[in-house]
Parts: structure tokens; C-alpha cells; sequence
């Protein structure tokens, strides 16, 4: 049965890969040639460490598959040797295959052995211990790293070398061997294995972090280039019992036996304990001037990255390739197409100009790098490239408008600290307690600190360095900076006004319409002005300014819409925001991973309605595995979808996508970064079970969009004078009207945040020490 399940597996993929792979790098045309900083001045190869490992188990007839069709044509394919009792070699980075694969199931009759493994005793499971049919009959590939998909658990058999020089294609080979000495103590010769198969497998590359095994195929196995691998330059090489660090000083020495080093990306730019770059080493240039190559191994979207980078993962293989200083001549990863993105698409392309017309819309600033609506988010938004800025208005007791992404401040100010004797539930506005910025006079609020917002537990933090930097800043400031910083528009998103005007004596629609008009944002079409509420009763007092373009949010998961809902949408609202995943649908969790797309932006687009789309984040833990852990990919997906703008907490990510070459699928070029079709992830991974039936997200209602009108503005004893307010009046304050039943409710993303917070703890601790 398991066979069935990867023959279809195998056959089914080949139609993935023709409708997603197809233009990656079949064309013809080459694109202008880019000067590069490697050793012999020509482009950086990819190295798929066991394939694409981070979508497959390592080493599997998938992972292989994917990383062929998925990334430039000139990526190599690395399979990392071991061997049975028998002298049969299979690819598997790990000499204990424990984790990696079934085989404490595939033979329980068994007990784990120990071995002495670089002076360390190691109990586990190890090839040596069997022979080979009864390795690659009964033994099953698993995922090793729990935060990737287990859907292919079980189901993949052991490759042998052979089986990747097989592969459609002829892909070109990288043969690792970690422990010859280990080998060579039992009587399994892996130098002999190499020197019997180099007319079989003509590998490009061989390495091995052991000198005496490479020293003894130098000059056997021209023209493969035999290259010294260091996992850590700190540890002990087994046979001159010298530290790498020391022999990495004679490179002389090296250049003997070897053309290059595989260095950990860490010692090439270390990174502080806090996760930030410190500056690089001179590792590459001193290499490059002894006329060795650098290849940098460790890279994966799904590792904790640093800081510097944002957790965009393109930036990091653009540190090692696109610096003024140096380029490393090749990268090893487990996710082998986004480093091809950085190759192809990204790199030297600073200046390019704008492809993509897709609104790029800050949310709440840069607020994955400063505290969320602070004057450093905003000025990072503008310098990444956002076309609108954004402020969610907030009101102080006291009546002073300001941005702030919610009214309750004990997420994204320091209030919990300084004002917990000011928490209070209002069922109105949220289900939690809170602290709200309309119980605080704008002197007290301006007493906090901004605060920057974690989406994710565990690990996943946003830069701690950067957490309580930055100022609070005014809705007149924040229009003051758009104005003078010249964007192309600013987006104000205005809640809770009906509970302000009937229990605070707040009217927020007077304040924001004021505000705007003394910045003459109302007099003018140079920048657009995008007024954003989930009540539709606040847009219908926009209506009569024809320049602003009024955005209803659409605050729960729908499926889809009909032509009868959109045309009372229409009646209040030229455009509407939606979460990420009412655009493209997943399967109930916990698949994570897509379904289909629903006709939300076809049907809008019919009535002349804009669909912006948001929040998108660069953090891993954020995507669908479809996505592949890649934010450029869910950018290709939304917007070749035709939404009209994407809120982001990331601008500069946005901005990098369309201005790439590669976001235009219609261009001739060797690599394209193209979209998701949603289903493909899930249907192709044939031992994936269907998960159980769920109710569908349902449609976009009437009753979701349609609001009360505004209440009058209720006079308080809080909101009058200090002279009047004991005037005695004991009228109460009006009611606030029942809101739509378009309610604040978490997206999948939440559920996924949830499901996967165990395994990112696992994860912090127990990292595998494949990188």
C-alpha cells in the first residue's frame, strides 16, 4: 500500500511540478549577465542539502524531485553517505538514523546500539547494522524538524546514490562523506566506495570534514573538486586532532588536497547573542586570495534568523552573495528555490524599477521591526518602500487623536505596568480585559513607552532590541510626516466610534475629518486617502468626499461572496479588506495547508470594488506549507490573484518582490517566482490522510457589512469640563447600537500559532545539527 501511495506520490508530482515548475529555467533567453564577487567571478550555485528538506523528509525521492524543478538549473544536489554492514551507501546526513527515519518500528525486536562516534559514545540506530535489502525494504523516511510538514512520514523509502544520478535530468551530484574514520574502524571503506563509482556518478563535488580522507583521494578523482567541510570551526578535525580554526590559518596547507572549504554561515557572519550581525569575518576574502572556494551551509527559511534580516530569508543569502566585500561561492540549503530567488532575482537589483503596481500598505508602520504606529515604524515604512501609510486613531480621555494599532494599550504600550488599576472589561469592544486609551488623558498615555508586538510565542520574537524604542505619534503629526515625506497616500482606519460617542462623549468621525481637512487632505488628489472602519455607518459619512476611497473590513474568515452581497457593499465602500486566508482557503487544521482560492476578488472586481488583503508577515511560522516558508512566494500568489493592495508589517519585503524581475511570469527569464495553485501541496502528498469534515467558512453576508447609524454624541461627566462636570445632570449615556455581525475573530494564522507553539519550543532546544 505504501508503494501504491508514492507511486502515485511520484507520478502525481510530475503534474505539480509541470503546472508550478513550468518557467522556472526552461527558457532560452538569458537575462543580462551580473558581475559577482565569487572566486572565479560567476554566479553562486544553490546546494540542496538532501533536496528541498524542508518540504520532503531529506534525502527522498520528492525532496530531490522538488529541488530540480523548483530552483535554477544549476543547482546541485547533495546527498550526505552512509553505509550498511554490507558496504551499500544511502543518503542520510545523520550516522544515527533515529529521527530521521521509522526504524525503531521497522524492527522492534531490536535494541538501539552504541558507538564511539568523534570520541563520544552515541546510543541509536545505524546502518552498519544492517544489511541492505532489509534497510531499504522495511525502513521509511521521516521529517526530522517537527515545525515541517510529517504528511510524507512513513511513506518514502531509502536513495542510494544511484537513485539520484537517475533522476530526470541528470542532475549534477555532491557526495558528502561525514565519518570515513568512523567507517574505517569496521571495515567499510568509503574511499573505495568513491574511487569504484566516480564513472557512475561523476559527482561535481565531494566532500568530507576529515583531511586524511580527502588527502587520499586527491588527484584519483579529477576533475570532482574535493572540498573540506567544517561544521563547526571550533570543533577537533578527527585525523590531525587539530582544530578547524587552527588549520583553517594554512591555506596552503588545504590547498594541497582541496579546492574549497564548506564554512558554517555563522563563522562567516557571526551573529551576537541577541541575534544581531556583528561585522564579517575575512574568511572568504583571505580564501579567495589563496584561490579556494567558500561555500556557506546552514541556511533554511525555518531556522530563528537574525534580527537584521526580518525574518525575510532572502536577506540572509543576500548578505553572503550581494555585499561590496565579498560573494561565498555557493550556498548549502534546505530550501533550495528561495535561494535561487536571491540568485536570480533579488540580487544587484537595488535600483530596479517598480513591476508590480499592487498597493503596498504599511500596517501599523515597519511594526516588524519598531513598535507598531511610532514615528520609527513610520519612517522605516516610508524608507522600505510602503505606498500608504497607515494610522488607526485612537482617542485619550481627554480627546487627543493619535495612531496606536488598538485602543487597549496593554499589548503595544507599557500600560499594564504603569496603569493596571485602570483595567476594564468592555464586551463592546473585546472579550478581554483591558487598559483603553480613552480612560487616559494624552499626558499620562504619553508617560508609557510604545511597546513592539510579538505575533508569535516561543522564540519567534520580533527584534527585543527594538522593543520599547520609538515616540507615540498625533494623527496631525503622522499627516504631517506623509505630506512632507511626499508617499503616495496615507490609509486612516477609524473603530469603536459608536461606543466612543454614546459612553465617552468622543466623536473619532469629527476628530479624523478635521484633522484631514486642516492638513487639506481634503482639498487636493495628489495622495490618495484611504478611510478604512468595519462600521459601515462611519464610511457613509464619507461619502460626499469623492477623493477619499472608503475600505469596509471584513473582520471574520469567509469563503466567498455573491453578486447581491457586493452591491450592498458598494453602497458604503469602494473597496474592503479581507484576511489572507479569505483569498486563498486551507483545509481545516491541522493540515495547514490550501484548499482553493474563493471568487472574492472577481466578484469585487465586477462591481468595481478594490480588495486589499492583509496581514502579511514574514515570520515562518506565519504560512501554509504551500508557501514553503517563503514570503516572496504568498506575495506571487496574492498578487498574480489580482488584489489590489496587500497590508504588511514588512513594506521592505513587498517592495523587493515588485521590483524583481522575476515577478512577471510572462518574462523570458531563467527563473520565475511563481504562485501557489492551492490544493497542489495537499493532493500531491498522496499518504496524507483527508482530514475530517469541517463546516465551510461561510459567505459574506448582508448582516456582516450592514451598521446601525451612528449614535448622537452623549455628553459625559468624562468628556465635559472640568466647570461643568458636576452640573448634576443624571442622564445616562445612550447605548451603544448593536455592530453587524462582522465580529473581531482570529484567523487561521492564530490557530496555526497555536497548534505549532509545543514544537517551536522542541525546536529552540533540540535544533538538529544539520546545518
Amino acid at each position: 500500500m505504501i508503494r501504491q501511495l508514492l507511486l502515485s506520490f511520484l507520478l502525481i508530482q510530475t503534474t505539480l511540478v509541470a503546472a508550478r515548475g513550468k518557467g522556472h529555467h526552461r527558457h532560452n533567453v538569458p537575462p543580462p549577465p551580473k558581475k559577482w564577487l565569487t572566486l572565479y567571478g560567476g554566479e553562486p550555485v544553490v546546494v540542496a542539502r538532501g533536496g528541498f528538506s524542508g518540504i520532503a523528509p531529506e534525502s527522498s525521492s520528492p525532496a530531490y524531485t522538488l529541488a530540480q524543478q523548483t530552483s535554477l538549473a544549476s543547482t546541485i544536489l547533495l546527498c550526505d553517505i552512509q553505509f550498511t554492514k554490507d558496504s551499500q551507501a544511502f543518503c542520510q546526513y545523520n550516522l544515527n538514523l533515529q529521527n530521521a527515519t521509522d526504524i525503531p518500528s521497522a524492527f522492534q525486536d531490536l535494541k538501539p546500539k552504541t558507538y564511539n562516534i568523534n570520541g563520544k559514545n552515541v546510543e541509536g540506530w545505524y546502518g552498519v547494522d544492517f544489511m541492505a535489502d532489509d534497510l531499504f525494504k522495511n525502513v521509511f523516511l521521516m521529517q526530522s524538524i517537527y515545525t515541517r510538514s510529517p504528511s510524507l512520514d512513513g511513506a518514502l523509502n531509502l536513495l542510494s546514490p544511484y537513485d539520484i544520478v537517475g533522476l530526470q535530468g541528470s542532475p549534477r551530484l555532491w557526495i558528502n562523506v561525514e565519518y570515513p574514520s568512523f567507517y574505517d574502524g569496521l571495515k567499510i571503506s568509503p574511499s573505495s566506495y568513491i574511487l569504484d563509482t566516480m564513472r557512475d556518478f561523476n559527482p561535481a563535488y565531494i566532500s568530507s570534514p576529515e583531511v586524511g580522507f580527502l588527502k587520499g583521494l586527491a588527484g584519483k578523482v579529477n576533475p570532482t573538486k574535493l572540498i573540506l567541510r567544517i561544521s563547526d570551526i571550533n570543533e577537533v578535525e578527527p585525523t590531525t586532532k587539530t582544530q578547524y580554526v587552527k588549520l583553517l590559518s594554512d591555506m596552503n596547507m588545504i590547498k594541497t588536497f582541496a579546492s574549497g572549504v564548506i564554512l558554517p554561515k555563522d563563522s562567516i557572519w557571526p551573529i551576537s547573542s541577541g541575534r544581531l550581525l556583528l561585522p564579517a569575518t575575512s574568511f572568504v576574502s583571505d580564501f579567495h586570495k589563496a584561490g579556494l572556494e567558500v561555500f556557506a551551509s546552514g541556511f533554511a527559511n525555518d531556522n530563528f534568523l537574525s534580527y537584521n534580516y526580518s525574518y525575510d530569508p532572502t536577506k540572509e543569502y543576500l548578505q553572503f552573495i550581494d555585499n561590496s566585500q565579498f560573494s561565498v561561492d555557493g550556498v548549502i540549503t534546505d530550501f533550495p528555490p528561495t535561494a535561487s530567488e536571491a540568485i536570480a532575482c533579488l540580487a544587484q537589483n537595488i535600483n530596479a524599477s517598480r513591476l508590480v503596481k499592487t498597493l503596498i500598505i504599511s500596517h501599523d508602520g515597519a511594526s516588524g521591526d519598531y513598535p507598531g504606529s511610532t514615528d520609527l515604524a513610520y519612517q522605516k515604512a516610508i524608507d522600505d518602500g510602503a505606498d500608504i501609510i497607515d494610522c488607526s486613531v485612537q482617542l485619550s480621555k481627554d480627546g487627543v487623536a493619535f495612531c496606536l494599532p488598538s485602543a487597549d494599550l496593554t499589548g503595544t504600550t507599557t500600560a499594564a505596568s504603569a496603569f493596571l488599576d485602570r483595567s476594564t472589561k468592555i464586551p463592546e469592544i473585546q472579550d478581554k480585559d483591558g487598559i483603553f486609551s480613552f480612560d487616559l488623558t494624552w499626558n499620562e498615555i504619553q508617560s508609557l513607552k510604545p511597546q513592539l508586538v510579538s505575533v508569535f510565542d516561543g522564540p519567534l520574537v520580533r527584534n527585543p532590541a527594538n522593543k520599547n524604542v520609538g515616540k507615540f505619534v498625533t494623527l496631525p503629526e503622522f499627516l504631517d510626516l506623509a505630506k512632507q515625506r511626499a508617499v503616495s497616500g496615507v490609509l486612516v482606519n477609524i473603530e469603536n466610534a459608536a461606543y466612543l460617542a454614546s459612553n465617552k462623549g468622543l466623536d473619532i468621525v469629527d476628530v479624523v475629518t478635521t484633522a484631514l481637512s486642516n492638513a487639506t487632505l481634503d482639498k487636493q488628489s495628489t495622495q490618495k486617502v484611504l478611510i478604512q472602519s468595519d462600521d459601515s455607518s462611519v464610511l457613509l459619512k464619507f461619502q460626499d468626499i469623492k477623493t477619499y476611497q472608503r475600505v469596509l473590513t471584513i473582520e471574520k474568515d469567509i469563503s466567498g461572496t455573491t453578486e447581491q452581497t457586493v452591491q450592498e457593499v458598494k453602497i458604503y465602500a469602494d473597496a474592503v479588506k479581507v484576511f489572507r486566508n479569505s483569498i486563498v482557503l486551507d483545509y481545516p487544521n491541522p493540515v495547514f495547508m490550501s484548499l482553493n482560492f474563493s471568487n472574492v476578488v472577481e466578484v469585487m472586481h465586477a462591481a468595481n470594488i478594490s480588495v486589499y488583503v492583509g496581514v502579511l508577515r514574514n515570520e515562518f511560522q506565519n504560512f501554509l506549507f504551500d508557501y514553503y516558508a517563503d514570503p516572496y512566494v504568498e506575495l506571487a500568489t496574492l498578487t498574480q490573484k489580482g488584489v489590489d493592495g496587500i497590508t504588511t508589517d514588512y513594506p521592505a519585503t513587498a517592495n523587493a518582490y515588485m521590483r524583481s524581475p522575476c515577478s512577471n511570469p510572462n518574462a523570458n527569464l531563467p527563473y520565475t517566482i511563481l504562485p501557489i495553485n492551492p490544493g497542489d501541496m495537499f493532493n500531491n502528498l498522496a499518504a496524507a490522510k483527508p482530514p475530517e469534515a469541517a463546516p465551510p467558512l461561510p459567505l459574506l453576508q448582508t448582516a456582516d457589512i450592514v451598521d446601525p447609524p451612528l449614535p448622537p454624541v452623549t455628553k459625559t461627566a468624562e468628556s465635559m469640563p472640568e466647570s461643568s462636570s458636576g452640573s448634576g445632570s443624571n442622564t445616562p449615556p445612550a447605548p451603544a447600537p448593536k455592530h453587524s455581525t462582522s465580529t473581531k475573530v482570529a484567523s487561521n494564522t492564530g490557530l496555526i500559532i497555536t497548534a505549532m507553539f509545543g514544537v517551536l519550543s522542541i525546536l529552540s532546544r533540540n535544533f538538529k545539527s544539520f546545518f
